[in-house]
Order: C-alpha cells, then structure tokens, then sequence
C-alpha cells in the first residue's frame, strides 16, 4: 500500500483551498462608513476638515480597487468598472455637515472622473466630455432625522427612543460609573490649563469623558504647542489614558447585556443589513449590489456588543477611529454562468477597518456571533442577526416604548398590515425557512434614521493618530486652553 507523505497532503489541501478561494465570487456588499477627521463635537457647527478629505478619499480609493477595478478578485459580480451605474449603488448619509461631505468625498474615490469614457455624441456629431474631466455625479440619499449628530454630544440624543434613552441614561448611576467618576477626578481636573476656555470645573470629570477626549484629540492634530503652550503637557501616555476612559464611557452607553434596548442603534443598523443583502438576493443581482451607509462611531459600538464582534476582540469595545468601515460580503462559490446561485450557495463574511489607526488599509476578517466560522451561510446569518435587528418601524416603537403619533398611527394599523415574503428560492430569493425573517422589513429610513449614528473600529489596534498634522490650526476655537 502506497504511503502518502504528510506534505503531499498538505499540498492537496493547499490546492483545494486555492481552488475554493479563486473560485469565489462577491455577489454584493453592504458598507458602514464612518466619517473623515473633523473639528470638536463639543464647539458645535462640526465641519470635516482638509485631512478628513483626503482620509476618506483614501479610502473610497480603496473600495474601488477592491470592489469596483475589473482586475481586482474581489470585484462585485456585473458592477460596472468605470461609468458608474446608478441602479447598482445606494449611498445614504444623514442631514450632517461632516457626515454628507465625507460621502460625497468618498464618492470621488470610488468612481473616479472618468476622462474621455464620459464623453457623449450629440446627434449633430459633436462630443461632449462632463466638466472636471468627466466627474461623475452620484447622488446621496439623506435623512432629515439625525441631522447634525456630529454636534450632539451622546449616542441617544439623536437616536428618539425612549426607553435606550432611560437605559444609557441608567449607567450613570451604576456603580461602575460612580467609581471612575470618583477616582478619576483629579485627573480631569488636572486638565484644567488645556481645557478650561471650554469646559467649567465641575464639567472636568468623567461624565464628560469623550467630548474632552475628542476635544484634546483635535487639539493634539491640529494645534502646535508653540501656538498654544498649554498643550505641552499633552503626551502620548495622558492620551491613550484619556482615550481608554473615553471607550469605556462610550462603549457602556452604546451597548448593555441585560437590557439590549441600549443598542438600539445597531439593532437597526443589524436590521438594515439585512435589507440590504436580501435586495441584492430576491433582485438576483441586477439591482444595488453596493449599499454604502455613512455615520458616526456610535452605532457600530452598538452593533459590535449585538453581535458579539467583543468575543473576537475585546478592541471592539473602544470607539473607532475616523474613516473606519465595518463589511458585509454576499459571496458564493458556486458557478454563476448558468445564473444567480440559490441562496443555499450564499454566504457572508464580515471585515473590519480601524480607519487611519489601522497599520494597513486592508479589512481585516473576524467572526460574528461568536461562531468560530468566518464565513456564514447566508440562512445563519440571517437567523443569527434576526434574534436582535430590528426589522420594521412597528417594531422599534415597540422597543422604543414611544407614544408619538407616527408610533401610533402604526400600531392602530399593524394588526391588519401582512408582510410581503420571497416566494421561493427559485426566484432568487430567500428559501422558506428564512423568507420570514426578511420578508417583514419595511424601509428602516423610516425608523428616525438611525443611519447617523454608526461607527466602526479594526484593523485592530486603537491608536491616537498624530501622523500628517496640519501645520495650520484649525480655528482659534478648536484650541484648549487660553492662547498666550
């Protein structure tokens, strides 16, 4: 009997997961983007600054090397390479300055100006070539609800519901809170010289952990200690302090075990996931196969906690920095010559980048729900996610708790509404077992937009980001600490 080496089934196992990894394809994808580098929550009127323009720029660059690019391995199925595609992408942001900028920003990236592809002949012979060298204009959808929330100082305040307001607003009086509120006083207080044209000395404390945090970090971007002398006591060591309080501050008003309405926010974001990869499924691909959501950092902590990305890593309890992304791919390995593959052939893999603390602008793989899988089937993915999104307005008013007129108008009539399912698998749509877990969405836009509030975090070490300092400060506002 012949002896088969160790190696040579090593080299056979090799040969089968190149097969199975070139094989296959990405059917669509569903993106959370958080915004580029701004100036402070804490002084209002937040604008996205010049390098938080070139930060998601870079990054949207990179989207279209990955998804966009024929060459590329990892391209979506049928996306057009070049002349963008309206009906194949939906790009939502909410009404924010910062946030609405950084996907129009991101955009540019995505789908560079085409040159001469762009041109167009007129029927009397004459070409037209668009203005900028063939810019490409793609629209952004934007929410009215959440507008501004890169001004608002904590996670509920734009969310609307009531009862993730009570929750988050009940860490304050936990006993965790209470002993880093104490003991960590001295410290904020010894901030004083840095801080004190913004913050009054009873605000110096914990309880405003991340607006200083966030307001130092600006500073220590965008702000020369000879310019503001103040900030000479701000070292790498009192940063990453700052910053570590700042994630469990965050972390603990975003996401709670016991009381899961605290996550509201990423129970929806789960929720509009699941929306967004059955669209590219019962369309069979010839709808949006690219679904892009801009944020803030907020709900993705949310939706880290939900989906126990905190298992993969306990970094996922920090707050990601800017120009993070989290991802969902539809990917098959089935052939797709003779058509769409069944949505048993379908499955889905989530990545995370950590934005400009990553080491590397590539996405990074983790495990959701705390399976030791990477890669789901698409029917575990949706039954993993259903037992925590929120998949219709009806719904979240009932988490919510909240009694306003729209929450009643849907209430009076939910009982005689009946969602509308995918018929079969046939179709290209979800099979049976699963056609009544997405069937029941409505559009989740309207469920107050919780789209302003995400974010992300991975790559995966968070890191305060001091490279590329502008030279020129931001404003006079955006210092800490009176000017000399």
């Amino acid at each position: 009997m012949q002896v088969i080496s160790p190696h040579a089934i090593l080299l056979a196992l090799t040969a089968i997961y190149m097969q199975f990894a070139t094989a296959e394809t990405v059917l669509g994808v569903y993106i959370y983007h958080r915004h580029g580098d701004r100036t402070p929550k804490i002084l209002g009127s937040t604008a996205l600054t010049a390098l938080g323009y070139d930060e998601i720029f870079a990054r949207g660059s990179y989207y279209h090397g990955r998804y966009i690019n024929s060459s590329s391995s990892s391209q979506i199925h049928g996306i057009s390479p070049s002349l963008v595609r309206l009906s194949q992408l939906n790009v939502s942001a909410p009404t924010d300055n910062v946030i609405q900028n950084s996907a129009a920003g991101w955009l540019q990236g995505l789908y560079p100006p085409a040159g001469q592809t762009a041109n167009q002949t007129l029927s009397n012979g004459t070409s037209v070539q668009p203005p900028l060298n063939g810019f490409q204009l793609i629209p952004v959808s934007t929410l009215s609800s959440g507008s501004d929330s890169e001004s608002s100082s904590w996670l509920q305040g734009v969310t609307g519901c009531q009862n993730a307001a009570i929750s988050s607003n009940n860490y304050f009086s936990s006993p965790p809170y209470q002993s880093l509120l104490s003991s960590t006083k001295s410290l904020y207080q010894s901030l004083s010289p840095m801080i004190n044209a913004t913050f009054s000395l009873s605000d110096m404390s914990f309880k405003n952990a991340y607006t200083i945090w966030d307001l130092l970090n600006v500073a220590s971007i965008h702000n020369s200690t000879q310019e503001y002398p103040a900030l000479q006591g701000l070292n790498t060591s009192l940063m990453n302090q700052l910053f570590e309080l700042a994630n469990i501050h965050e972390y603990n008003l975003a996401y709670n075990s016991s009381d899961p309405v605290r996550g509201i926010a990423g129970a929806v974001l789960a929720g509009q996931v699941l929306q967004g990869l059955n669209n590219t499924i019962t369309s069979r691909g010839s709808g949006n196969t690219l679904t892009v959501q801009f944020g803030s950092y907020a709900t993705a902590l949310s939706y880290f906690g939900l989906s126990d990305l905190t298992a993969a890593s306990s970094n996922f309890t920090g707050i990601p920095d800017y120009a993070s992304s989290m991802v969902w791919e539809l990917v098959t390995n089935s052939s797709i010559s003779d058509g769409f593959p069944s949505p048993s052939d379908i499955y889905v893999r989530f990545y995370f980048n950590n934005g400009t603390s990553a080491a590397s602008a590539d996405l990074t793989n983790y495990p959701l729900f705390n399976q030791s899988s990477l890669l789901l089937s698409w029917s575990d993915f949706v039954s993993s996610s259903q037992k925590f999104a929120v998949t219709s307005q009806d719904q979240w008013c009932q988490q919510c708790g909240n009694a306003g007129s729209s929450c009643a108008a849907i209430s009076s009539s939910s009982s005689a509404a009946t969602p509308s399912t995918s018929s079969d698998s046939s179709s290209g749509g979800i099979s049976k077992a699963v056609a009544g877990v997405i069937g029941a969405m409505v559009t989740l836009g309207v469920v107050l937009g919780l789209e302003a509030l995400v974010m992300l975090i991975g790559g995966i070490r968070l890191t305060i980001k001091r490279a590329n300092v502008p030279s020129t400060p931001v404003t006079e506002k955006t210092v800490a600490g009176e000017r000399p």
